[in-house]
């Protein structure tokens, strides 16, 4: 089976990604025998986004690397597909939230003395997986 041209890999591969891709990350797509050179890659990116010149989608270059998104033109209808509704969040959550950022950093015993109460794993999930807090030991 021969293989498809670099340019179709590279937008399946942007497609289906939920982050931007950079050049190194893009590289692990390939064995190693089939390596791309960087200005293989960069042309095939190139061309690429050529070919979404007059499509409502785009390739645009963001400081992680490279995405693929929709036209800003196209914002008003796109939107409409994703319910936005403020997010709710506990007391204990905030308390939490707020405990690290005033005492940075804090450890979890540190936070359950001062509260008075045991911290639930689920808040320090949230946190986390915000990225509004990170463990570092």
């Amino acid at each position: 089976m021969s293989q498809p041209p670099l340019s179709r890999i590279l937008e399946a591969a942007l497609l289906s990604s939920n982050k931007p891709l950079n050049l190194e990350r893009i590289k692990d797509l390939f064995e190693p025998e089939q390596l791309p050179s960087n200005d293989a890659l960069r042309a095939a990116l190139t061309e690429l986004g050529d070919s979404y010149a007059e499509s409502a989608m785009q390739l645009v270059e963001v400081a992680s690397g490279w995405r693929l998104q929709v036209r800003n033109a196209y914002m008003p209808w796109v939107s409409r597909l994703w319910e936005e509704r403020p997010q709710r969040y506990s007391r204990a959550l905030l308390e939490t939230l707020a405990l690290v950022a005033y005492r940075q950093p804090i450890t979890r015993g540190e936070i359950e003395d001062i509260r008075g109460v045991a911290v639930s794993s689920q808040i320090i999930r949230t946190l986390v997986d915000r990225e509004w807090v990170r463990v570092v030991g």
